[in-house]
């Protein structure tokens, strides 16, 4: 009978390693296959566009992001047609840190780069660059040098590429150790605070645990720091690595994050009051340096995530504490399974009711979570919490009971802990939302060219330029519609009020008139599935229709 119960039981084991193991193989793949498109912060708008041929020089170029930026570490530079670098009068922000504006002086005729490498608020490098012409360069008459139909939309931008290189797998692996240390750093400090393990027995496995987890975490943390400040600063010099961590809000907190670190193994030597001070005043500067700090209403989100974190260093740390006392003391083990099972089961609930919480301060539609690795993830993520769940309702049963935790829940508890560790350091290097593309159409034909722009394609404010270049003999049109029709209203149509105005950029088709007409508003009220519907009338009445589809979230 017993040989056939440890069969059962071992059975059962590998059931629940074949769950996790696919349920990770799918993060995996998630990862894997998931677009650049993810970036957190995202470039919406240049001032002036990407590709535009002005007659004359502009006074200033804007950056237009999604999310506030840091411009104090990194690099904004404009190299001339011989990549020598233009100097700029000054660099600055607006009040929420969203608009880069870079003062220019006079420029000549030229070809002028746009190179940009700054750190967006929640840590992340955004990195990026573009074109713009003035003039008519001498050295570079003709205009397929510049690829002038490729920014009007005649050929294929390029998509980003979708494998993980060697130095992001190495990224990657940095993350879990980071986040396995630090759950289990503070996990272990707070119930060595909260918990008193008075028998001789105990306290040399606690003291040397807790001391192992300290070290752990200080070089878990460093190289996490370093790695991503690496990341952040490629291409710059090490002197500059100095402003990025005393001047910038996330290389405080990475800073911070690390003399916490050291002071951990001071903090040993303190009372209990001391360790749980010093485990929330690391889970509260980790919140400061994710999607949390990025997201509005920034207070709320920072506290969800700090909760959040607090509730899952309480399971893992216990959990850690209950497999090494299963290891080396039994007596232990069943003592610290009364305790650990209460606790366990209020963190669990507090991890589920926060992270639900949080998921919708981060997505405003449903939709999202299918549109996204990250909501992918986030289900794989809720996959596993119900198999801990699981696991931690049948662990309190038998506590409740009075017997020992089963060895084979342990383990399993154990495995899943692993597994959302790995999940969570995956799942937090994402973005949570879609990326919208601004709209840039364009379709040639004998009675027609047409070029629409919409940027930054967003549910609110937009900028959108309708160009047209009719044949001459058709002379300029007599009307011009434009009108945006929702998939979900589609018998209201939005009619967008244009205005004709003077172009500066150079792209005029030879036989060809150019008319050209914008507006700028709320005209995109909602996100969602549009339509645009172009209706030109030539002055003898003939109509020339057409219509593109476009997203937004």
């Amino acid at each position: 009978m017993q040989l056939g119960a440890n069969w059962f039981h071992e059975s059962r084991m590998r059931v629940h390693l074949r769950v996790i193991i696919s349920l990770l193989l799918i993060a995996a793949g998630l990862l894997y296959g998931s677009s650049r498109a993810d970036a957190h912060a995202q470039l919406l708008e240049t001032v002036p566009e990407a590709g535009a041929r002005l007659t004359h020089s502009p006074e200033e170029i804007k950056l237009v992001f999604n999310e506030a930026v840091e411009t104090n570490v990194g690099s904004i530079d404009i190299l001339d047609s011989l990549s020598r670098e233009v100097e700029v009068k000054s660099v600055k922000t607006n009040s929420d840190r969203t608009v880069v504006t870079i003062d220019l002086p006079g420029m000549d005729d030229g070809i002028y780069t746009v190179a940009y490498r700054i750190v967006s608020e929640d840590g992340h490098p955004i990195s990026g660059s573009y074109v713009f012409v003035v003039g008519n360069p001498p050295a570079a008459k003709d205009a397929s040098t510049f690829d002038l139909q490729s920014h009007l939309g005649h050929s294929d931008h390029g998509a980003a590429s979708t494998q993980l290189t060697s130095a992001e797998l190495v990224l990657y692996a940095i993350r879990v150790l980071y986040y396995g240390t630090l759950l289990l750093a503070a996990g272990i400090m707070l119930w060595t605070g909260l918990v008193r393990f008075n028998r001789p027995e105990a306290l040399p496995i606690v003291r040397g645990w807790s001391l192992a987890t300290v070290r752990a975490f200080l070089f878990g943390s460093i190289l996490y720091v370093f790695f991503h400040a690496r990341e952040v600063m490629e291409g710059q010099p090490l002197s500059e690595w100095g402003r990025l961590l005393t001047r910038t809000a996330v290389g405080t907190t990475w800073l911070s994050i690390v003399v916490l670190s050291l002071l951990g193994f001071v903090v040993l030597r303190g009372g209990g009051v001391v360790r749980i001070g010093w485990a929330i005043l690391l889970l509260a500067a980790e919140s400061w340096s994710g999607h949390a700090s990025a997201n509005d209403p920034k207070a709320l989100t920072v506290a969800l995530d700090a909760v959040h974190l607090l509730a899952a260093s309480i399971w893992a740390g216990g959990l850690a504490l209950l497999l090494v006392f299963w290891f080396k003391d039994r007596k232990e083990a069943g003592r610290f399974a009364v305790q650990f099972s209460g606790g366990a089961a209020a963190s669990l609930a507090v991890l589920v009711l926060s992270g639900i919480g949080m998921t919708m301060l981060f997505i405003t539609r449903k939709s999202y979570l299918w549109l996204t690795s990250w909501g992918v993830m986030l289900t794989v993520k809720a996959g596993l919490a119900l198999l801990v769940i699981a696991a931690g309702a049948m662990l309190r049963a038998r506590v409740r009971r009075g017997d020992l935790p089963r060895a084979s829940l342990l383990k399993l508890d154990g495995l899943l802990m692993a597994a959302l560790i790995v999940v969570t350091a995956l799942f937090t290097y994402i973005s949570p939302l879609p990326a919208n593309e601004p709209v840039s159409y364009h379709q040639m034909g004998a009675d027609m060219h047409l070029s629409l722009r919409v940027t930054p394609n967003v549910p609110g404010d937009n900028k959108v330029t309708l160009k047209l270049w009719l044949p001459e003999q058709t002379g300029a049109p007599k009307s011009v519609v434009l009108r945006f029709r929702s998939d979900l209203h589609p018998d209201a149509p939005i009619d967008i009020p244009l205005e004709p105005y003077v172009d500066d950029e150079i792209d005029a088709f030879e036989g060809y008139g150019k008319y050209t007409y914008r507006a700028t508003g709320p005209y995109i009220p909602h996100p969602g599935q549009w339509t645009a519907e172009i209706r030109v009338m030539d002055k003898d009445d003939n109509e020339l229709v057409r219509t593109t589809e476009f997203k937004n979230y």
